[in-house]
C-alpha cells in the first residue's frame, strides 16, 4: 500500500503510561495485560506488562486513528475513504474475535480453577494458556547454542487469525514495535536483543540515526552467517 505524503497527520504518539482505554473494558484490559505478561514474561529482562504492551494492542483495536505512523513520529495519518472503510472492517472483525477469545479465556480459567484467568498465578494461567492453545508451553531458548531456532520467519498479518495466534502475534509486535505505537516503553524490547534503535522516526528520515557502523566488514558467505541453514533443502540462489 502506498500512502500519500500529504495526508493528514492526526494526534500524538501515544503515552505508554497511559492507563485510559480506548477500546477494552477494565475487565479486558487486565485479562490481556495478564495473558501478554506469559507470552512474554518478565525474568531478568522485561516482560510485556513493562513494556506495556496492553496500551499497543488497545490503541491497535480502538478503531484507525492509531494505524499508521507518520514518517517524523509526530502523530498517525488520518485515513479516509475506502482506506478507512476498509480498516474499521478489519478492526471489527479483530474486536470480535479479543471480545470472544477474552470470554471463552476465562471460561477456560473458571473450568480448571474457579476463577477469571487475571485473578489465577501465573503457573495456573500458563496451565490455561496451554489448554486453551492446544500446544505445551514453548521451552526457553537461549543464543549461542547449537540449538537451531526454527522459527526465523514469522507472519506479520492477523487477518483471519483466531484469537490466541492474534495474541501472540500483537504481543510480539507490541514488545518490539516502535515507541510511538505505545509498546516497546522506553525501548526495552529493544534492549531485549541488543538493538539500539532511533531514539525517535524523525532521527530516520533527518539522518541523526545511520546504522553503518554495525556493518560487517569482510567478505562472508552465506553459511558463515546463518549456519543452521546450511543444510537447509531451499538453498539461496547464486549471486
Amino acid at each position: 500500500m502506498t500512502l500519500k505524503a500529504d495526508w493528514e497527520i492526526v494526534g500524538s504518539p501515544i503515552d505508554p503510561d497511559s492507563d485510559e482505554r480506548l477500546f477494552f473494558t477494565q475487565h479486558e484490559w487486565e485479562t490481556v495485560e495478564a495473558a501478554t505478561a506469559r507470552i512474554i514474561p518478565t525474568d531478568h529482562d522485561p516482560g510485556a506488562r513493562e513494556a506495556r504492551v496492553v496500551v499497543f494492542i488497545d490503541r491497535y483495536l480502538s478503531g484507525i486513528d492509531y494505524i499508521f505512523a507518520a514518517a517524523d513520529g509526530s502523530g498517525f495519518l488520518k485515513l479516509t475513504g475506502k482506506f478507512a472503510e476498509a480498516w474499521r472492517a478489519r478492526m471489527w472483525d479483530m474486536q470480535q474475535t479479543y471480545r470472544e477469545g477474552i470470554r471463552d479465556l476465562d471460561a477456560a480459567a473458571r473450568k480448571s480453577y474457579d476463577a477469571d484467568f487475571k485473578d489465577l498465578t501465573e503457573e495456573q494461567q500458563d496451565r490455561v494458556l496451554e489448554a486453551f492453545s492446544g500446544a505445551p508451553k514453548p521451552s526457553k531458548v537461549t543464543l549461542g547454542t547449537t540449538e537451531a531456532v526454527t522459527t526465523f520467519l514469522q507472519g506479520t498479518f492477523d487477518e483471519g487469525l483466531g484469537f490466541f495466534p492474534a495474541l501472540c502475534l500483537h504481543t510480539k509486535q507490541g514488545f518490539y514495535c516502535d515507541p510511538v505505537y505505545g509498546g516497546n516503553k522506553d525501548h526495552m524490547g529493544w534492549k531485549v536483543i541488543g538493538f539500539v534503535g532511533p531514539k525517535s522516526l524523525k532521527d530516520t528520515m533527518d539522518g541523526t540515526y545511520d546504522t553503518t557502523q554495525y556493518f560487517m566488514p569482510g567478505d562472508y558467505t552465506w553459511e558463515e552467517l546463518v549456519p543452521h541453514l546450511r543444510d537447509h533443502p531451499f538453498q539461496p540462489a547464486a549471486q
